[in-house]
């Protein structure tokens, strides 16, 4: 990957933070996103955007361009070859927490990574990304069109893309220490430069450009829902397994305080309020309780 081709995907990237800011400000009119400007240590910098507002309770946006003397363990830990490289990463990073319970947590990644070899080293670069769906309550016409709009956004780059990036997903965002799913999936992918630079980049703006096809509609359909309190707290306690995974599993967290990044672009991931209760168990028979079943992995297209 040349500078010139690194450069198109630096303008695409905040291309797409500005595009995706824009549809979310839509749908919350009365509010807007704040923007935090931040330099690394290392050179490169990003522009975070989060906005709170009353259809959104924080929604962040992340764009970064960084630039590091030496890959952090998070990326050499599969990547053992690579280990003292220095590297140059961008990528657009969000998550969304929605204030109404019955609208999923939604999170979206997509970036691009490249290495300086030392001496006679090759040079490595891939792209990797992805999206995935985190409901509170179970309405499978919300999940279905999640993974169609998924299912369509790979289609062009072969029929195996969707099933094997979709399994991708469901095993990676795992929460083993609970045996349970963090949500109902979509796609995951990673270290994806075997179909060469130009078709790469192409998958790379169908998974960045279907974000939005597939959750703004999510969002528009249940933002006037009517809920009470109960339904608030049970929210509250499953953002709890959103905080247990990105502190305990996640790889961009991991890669963002290893490599120094800005510890707040890292952590807009957390959901502004969230509960622990001790051994909780929904009531049998209730949607909370039917939500487990719900999140197992399944075949949400047929």
């Amino acid at each position: 990957m040349n500078d010139a081709q690194f450069k198109a995907v630096i303008a695409y990237l905040q291309g797409l933070q500005d595009d995706i800011c824009q549809q979310f400000e839509q749908l919350d009119s009365r509010h807007a996103f704040g923007e935090d400007a931040w330099q690394h240590v290392g050179g490169g910098g990003g522009r975070t955007r989060v906005l709170n507002g009353e259809v959104f309770e924080q929604a962040g946006v992340n764009f970064s361009h960084v630039i590091g003397a030496q890959l952090p363990a998070a990326a050499t830990a599969k990547r053992p070859e690579m280990a003292g490289q220095g590297f140059e990463a961008s990528g657009v990073s969000l998550v969304v927490h929605p204030d109404n319970p019955f609208i999923p947590t939604s999170h979206a990644n997509v970036r691009v990574f490249r290495t300086k070899p030392i001496g006679d080293e090759p040079a490595h670069w891939w792209f990797g990304g992805g999206f995935d769906l985190t409901p509170f309550y179970p309405f499978e016409e919300d999940v279905r069109h999640w993974h169609q709009v998924a299912h369509d956004a790979c289609l062009p780059f072969g029929e195996d893309v969707y099933p094997k990036y979709k399994q991708w997903c469901d095993e990676y965002f795992y929460l083993k220490h609970r045996g349970e799913t963090r949500g109902v999936g979509g796609l995951f992918f990673d270290d994806l430069n075997e179909w060469g630079f130009e078709r790469c980049f192409e998958f790379l703006q169908a998974v960045g450009n279907a974000y939005c096809e597939a959750y703004v509609p999510i969002v528009k359909r249940h933002m006037h829902s009517v809920f009470d309190d109960e339904h608030k707290q049970f929210q509250k306690y499953r953002r709890g397994r959103y905080v247990e995974f990105n502190l305990v599993y996640d790889r961009g967290t991991l890669f963002g305080l290893q490599s120094g990044g800005r510890t707040e672009s890292i952590l807009m991931s957390m959901p502004p309020e969230v509960s622990f209760r001790y051994n909780y168990q929904p009531e049998s028979g209730t949607q909370e309780a039917r939500l487990y079943e719900f999140l197992q992995p399944q075949d949400w297209l047929t």
